[in-house]
């Protein structure tokens, strides 16, 4: 099981958010990098980052901060928010982010995300509320199902499908370990589970679940109700 600590940036600063809302953005840092230095000194082998102006936007906003990071971290990134064309695509990877996440995109063009996972290393992120795919940062509910997204992907060389309940997303209201499975299930790709996660208790009922590779962690550790430093030790 992978640790994903998450950082939401948002006007230059790390955020976490309830439910994707936008004015819930509750600030936990003005310099982002040294919360990713914070992160690497832990044992984290990832972090995972959202330009959430980019995601709005549908373009990058928080350049300077993703550069600080990549600048001053040697932890691997993974970096969504966005991102909707192949040049993009490649300004990040000479960035140097180690993974991209695709997904609004993912929804409304599948050839290119395909096309682009043959190239570089791509993660679909699927964010789903009561079972459907939520697209531009949340504000939209599609009809199609996240199961059948995830199977879209099946055979396409995605590297992980990160998949998200947006109605638990930073409730601290307990991972949705069901739908997570489902998601795996469909796809049988490295499937990293996110929103809800609250304490020790659901990394381990997502462990003993089997089939579910990661987890994103974000107000668990940052409203301290999950010993991040003790969970990296007790996975190690």
């Amino acid at each position: 099981m992978t640790l994903y600590p998450a950082i939401d940036l948002k006007d230059g600063k790390a955020v976490r958010l309830t439910k994707g809302l936008m004015d819930s953005a509750k600030i936990y840092s003005d310099e982002p990098w040294m919360l990713v230095k914070k992160f690497e000194e832990m044992g984290a082998e990832w972090v995972h980052l959202v330009d959430l102006n980019g995601a709005f936007a549908g373009e990058p906003k928080n350049l300077e901060q993703i550069i600080k990071i990549r600048q001053n971290c040697n932890v691997k990134l993974e970096l969504g928010g966005g991102i909707r064309d192949e040049e993009t695509i490649k300004k990040m990877i000479k960035i140097g982010i180690d993974r991209i996440i695709l997904g609004s995109i993912a929804v409304k063009n599948p050839k290119f995300v395909k096309e682009m996972a043959a190239k570089y290393p791509i993660a679909v992120g699927i964010d789903a509320i009561d079972g459907f795919v939520a697209v531009e940062g949340w504000g939209e509910v599609s009809a199609m199902r996240a199961t059948d997204l995830a199977k879209e992907f099946a055979n396409a060389g995605v590297k992980a499908i990160i998949c998200t309940d947006v109605s638990r997303d930073g409730t601290l209201s307990g991972v949705n370990v069901e739908f997570t499975k489902e998601i795996a299930n469909a796809c049988k790709i490295p499937t990293i589970a996110s929103g809800g996660v609250k304490d020790e208790s659901d990394i381990e009922a997502l462990i003993a679940a089997k089939g579910i590779d990661g987890v994103i962690i974000g107000k668990a550790y940052y409203e301290g109700t999950l010993d991040l430093p003790k969970m990296f030790k007790n996975l190690s």
